[in-house]
C-alpha cells in the first residue's frame, strides 16, 4: 500500500501509524496513573484554542489556517483546561471526575460558539475547521504529516527513556516522593507528552475520538499481561495497527471518516483481547473459574470418601463402597453433574466405580487414598492453625478451612507445620499427623 499510494499518502499513513504507537505508549502510563479522563478534558479543551488562534491569525493579517498556529492555540487552551480541572479539584470539594465533566463541557461549548462566529466572518479560510472535531486525514499536507511523524517519534523516544521514572510514579507516588524523586516534574512531563499526542492527533482523529486512541490500546494490552515492560510495547503495536488500517481506509475510501475507522479498529483489538486473553479475558477467566469449581468438587468428594472410610481403616477392616447418594455435598446436584464428577475422578485415577442394586457405588483407589490423605491432613492442619492463632469460633473452624484448603501450597503447609510445632511442640505435631492415618507418616 505504501509503495503504490504516492509520497504524500505514504507520509500520512506513516504519520498516523506513529501517532497510534505514541498514543498507545504514553496512554499506557496515563491509564496506570489513572489520568485517562484527563486526556478527554484536554482534547475537548483544545477546541476554543483552535478558534481563538484562527481569529488571532486573521486579525494579524497572516491568515488563520496555519497548522502551527492552530496547534499552538489548541495546546495553550488544552493546558488551561487541565489546570482548571486541577484547580477545581484542589480548591473545592468537587472530585476530579466532576471537575473534568464541567470543564470539558464548558470549553467544548465555547469552542463550538467560536467556530460558529468564524463561519460567519466570510474570510474564505474558515472552511475545514470543523474537521478538527471529527478528524480528516485526507486533508493533511506533506508538512502536516511530517510534523505528526516527528512529534510522535519524539514522544515514543522520551517515553522509552523515562520508562523507569514513569513506572515509579504510576505505581508508588508516595515512595518516589519519599526517596527524593521529583514526582511533580515527572508527572508534568508525562502529561506534557499526553498533551503533545492529543494536539498532533486532532487533525487525524479529531477532538472527540483522540481520547479513544489514548485509552483503548492500553486497555486492550492490559488484558494480556501484568508487566509494564510488555504492556507498553503491546499497546504501541495495537495503536500503530489501528492508525495504519484507519489511514489505509481513508486513502482507499475517501468518504469514510478516518478517525472513526481508527477507533473501530482499536475497539476490535479491545474486543478480541477481552474475549480470548488467557489470564484476564472472558474465556480465560471462565475456564479458570470452571477448573477451580471442578477441583473443589473433586477435593470434597475425595475427602468425604476418606473420612467415611477412616473408622474402618482404624479397625483394620476394609471399608465398603459408598453410594454417591450418601455423600451430603452432592445431594443437591443434578444426576448428570454427579456422573460427570464421578467419571472425571475415575479418569484421574482417584476412584473405582461399581454399580450395585441400581446405584453407583464408589471407593478410593490406592492413588486416590494417598491424595485424599493429603487433603485431609491439610484441612486439619488449617483447622488447628485457625483454632490456635485466630479468634474464630470452633463452630466456624471447619467452614473456614473449607474456604482455604484448596489454595494451600506445599510452602504454606510447611509454614503451618513450623508454626504449630513452635507453638505446641514437634511431638504434638507428630502425634497429630499419626492420628490422621498411617499413610501420613510416609507422606510427612
Amino acid at each position: 500500500m505504501l509503495l503504490q499510494a504516492g509520497l504524500n499518502t505514504a507520509l500520512v499513513i506513516v504519520g498516523t501509524t506513529f501517532l497510534g504507537i505514541a498514543a498507545g505508549v504514553i496512554g499506557t502510563f496515563a491509564l496506570l496513573r489513572k489520568r485517562s479522563l484527563m486526556a478527554d478534558a484536554l482534547a475537548h479543551s483544545a477546541l476554543p484554542g483552535l478558534g481563538l488562534a484562527f481569529l488571532l491569525g486573521t486579525a494579524l493579517g497572516i491568515g488563520g489556517k496555519h497548522l502551527w498556529l492552530l496547534l499552538a492555540g489548541a495546546t495553550i487552551s488544552g493546558v488551561v483546561g487541565v489546570c482548571t480541572v486541577q484547580a477545581i479539584s484542589r480548591l473545592s470539594r468537587l472530585k476530579e471526575d466532576c471537575a473534568i465533566g464541567a470543564v470539558l463541557s464548558v470549553f467544548f461549548g465555547a469552542g463550538v460558539v467560536l467556530l460558529s462566529i468564524i463561519q460567519s466572518l466570510g474570510t474564505g479560510e474558515e472552511g475545514g475547521l470543523h474537521h478538527f472535531i471529527y478528524g480528516q486525514t485526507a486533508a493533511m499536507t506533506r508538512g502536516d504529516a511530517l510534523t505528526m511523524l516527528v512529534c510522535a517519534a519524539a514522544t515514543i523516544a522520551v517515553s522509552i527513556l523515562a520508562m523507569k521514572e514513569f513506572r515509579l510514579v504510576c505505581f508508588d507516588r508516595d515512595f518516589a516522593a519519599a526517596t527524593g524523586w521529583p514526582v511533580s516534574s515527572i508527572d508534568l512531563g508525562m502529561m506534557a507528552l499526553v498533551t503533545l499526542v492529543t494536539v498532533i492527533g486532532l487533525q487525524a482523529v479529531g477532538i472527540l475520538l483522540i481520547v479513544a486512541l489514548l485509552v483503548i490500546p492500553p486497555a486492550a494490552a492490559r488484558f494480556w499481561t501484568n508487566r509494564t515492560t510488555i504492556m507498553v510495547p503491546l499497546a504501541g503495536v495495537i495503536g500503530g495497527l489501528s492508525g495504519y488500517f484507519g489511514s489505509v481506509a481513508s486513502a482507499l475510501l475517501p468518504g469514510i471518516p478516518v478517525g472513526s475507522v481508527i477507533v473501530l479498529v482499536a475497539s476490535s483489538f479491545f474486543l478480541v483481547s477481552m474475549i480470548i486473553a488467557p489470564a484476564r479475558g472472558l474465556l480465560g477467566t471462565a475456564t479458570t473459574q470452571l477448573w477451580m469449581r471442578v477441583r473443589i468438587a473433586e477435593d470434597h468428594l475425595l475427602r468425604s470418601l476418606y473420612e467415611q472410610a477412616e473408622p474402618f481403616s482404624d479397625k483394620g477392616t476394609v471399608p465398603p463402597p459408598v453410594s454417591i447418594d450418601n455423600l451430603t455435598f452432592t445431594k443437591q446436584w443434578h444426576n448428570s453433574t454427579r456422573l460427570l464428577l464421578l467419571y472425571w475422578c475415575h479418569y484421574r485415577g482417584w476412584i473405582d466405580i461399581a454399580k450395585k442394586s441400581g446405584k453407583f457405588c464408589i471407593e478410593l483407589t490406592s492413588r486416590g487414598t494417598e491424595h485424599a490423605s493429603r487433603l485431609v491432613r491439610n484441612h486439619r492442619l488449617w483447622e488447628e492453625y485457625i483454632a490456635t492463632y485466630a479468634d474464630v469460633s470452633l463452630s466456624h473452624v471447619d467452614y473456614s478451612a473449607d474456604l482455604v484448603e484448596h489454595s494451600l501450597s506445599p510452602a504454606i503447609i510447611a509454614l503451618l507445620e513450623e508454626s504449630l510445632a513452635a507453638r505446641k511442640g514437634p511431638e504434638w505435631l507428630l502425634r497429630k499427623q499419626r492420628s490422621l492415618h498411617p499413610i501420613l507418616e510416609e507422606l510427612g
